[in-house]
């Protein structure tokens, strides 16, 4: 049974992962770097936030770059220092519905 600490706690990070916010400065890094990629024919979608997992995907020459696990490093360590808090970038291969 949980506590009525650990219950609010849980419910912060509940709403600290949904909010409007978050989403908006996970967006804003993306669109930050968006112009490098697209510089060089590739581009970076928002897939979807679940928690502290941000699924992205990449697209245009950035899917065949030899690089591109870089790239990922790059926005995720950007994420991290933006929000103040662990996330991990997981790249979503193939189409897939925006957020």
């Amino acid at each position: 049974m949980l506590h009525d600490d650990q219950k609010n706690e849980e419910a912060g990070q509940l709403e600290t992962a949904l909010s409007p916010e978050r989403e908006q400065v996970i967006r804003a890094v993306i669109d930050e770097i968006r112009p490098n990629l697209r510089r060089d024919g590739g581009d970076c979608e928002l897939i979807e936030i679940c928690g502290n997992k941000i699924m992205v995907r990449l697209t245009g020459a950035c899917v065949l770059c030899k690089l591109s696990s870089a790239t990922l490093e790059g926005i995720q360590a950007k994420l991290i220092e933006e929000l103040g808090e662990f996330v991990r970038l997981v790249p979503v291969p193939g189409a897939a519905a925006r957020l």
